[in-house]
């Protein structure tokens, strides 16, 4: 049985944020403007999510 995953697409940049913010999109692996990472869909991931919702766009895998 394959684990769910969802897509993280980094849709606005992290430059203005906090820095708090900047290092949770790091932690999702998102570097540049629109890439896209597959994670799995956990309780830790989707806290990472939330706190920068405002900067990604999720979508299930």
């Amino acid at each position: 049985m394959a684990d769910k995953m969802i897509k993280v697409t980094l849709v606005k940049s992290p430059i203005s944020s906090i820095p708090k913010h900047k290092k949770t999109v790091e932690a999702l692996g998102l570097h540049k403007l629109h890439q896209t990472k597959e994670l799995p869909d956990n309780e830790a991931v989707r806290g990472m999510i939330w706190h920068v919702r405002h900067l990604v766009k999720v979508e299930e895998a």
